[in-house]
């Protein structure tokens, strides 16, 4: 079996995406039953020096959608994190995330694969081929956001197991 640019980054993506969607509809539920405002959920964070649940789910679609959407053009940079999301609309963002990439066809991300992007941070700029920006940053930043999220939620009691984590796996022989 060969591998593609497309099973790795969009694939991978989706897969991931759909299970952050269950989880976070998941938690949803579990803390709406016990009277908790999923708003105040979104300043939760792990340690004082880590970012908020805001912040996690913004980078997840960020470095999924927002990662190809930079391989298009050549240049990715952080997205607005100031962006005034509730709850409902982070799970919003993310299910936008899985529409626009279930949007993408094998051939257009394939023919990517070739191109290079620019990461633009301040006035620093770290260049990559399209390949090692999706394998050795998007994707690396992409997992830890979502598990951060996911941490979050589950270290407040959330019923989130490793299955919810994973989303549709892709099974078969």
């Amino acid at each position: 079996m060969s591998w593609s640019l497309y099973d790795v980054s969009v694939g991978s993506y989706l897969q991931i995406l759909q299970g952050a969607s269950g989880t976070l509809e998941k938690a949803a539920g579990h803390f709406q039953d016990a009277g908790t405002d999923l708003n105040a959920l979104l300043d939760l964070q792990l340690a004082d020096d880590m970012f908020n649940l805001k912040f996690q789910l913004i980078a997840v679609a960020h470095h999924s959608k927002g990662a190809i959407d930079g391989v298009k053009n050549g240049r990715f940079q952080p997205p607005d994190f100031s962006q005034d999301l509730d709850y409902a609309g982070l799970q919003g963002l993310i299910s936008d995330a899985i529409t626009s990439l279930q949007g993408e066809s094998q051939e257009d991300i394939e023919a990517l694969a070739a191109g290079n992007v620019i990461f633009s941070l301040g006035g620093n700029e770290i260049p990559f081929t399209v390949p090692n920006f999706i394998l050795s940053f998007s994707l690396p930043n992409f997992y830890f956001h979502t598990t951060t999220a996911y941490d979050i939620l589950r270290a407040q009691g959330a019923p989130l197991g490793k299955r919810d984590f994973l989303g549709p796996m892709k099974v078969g022989v």
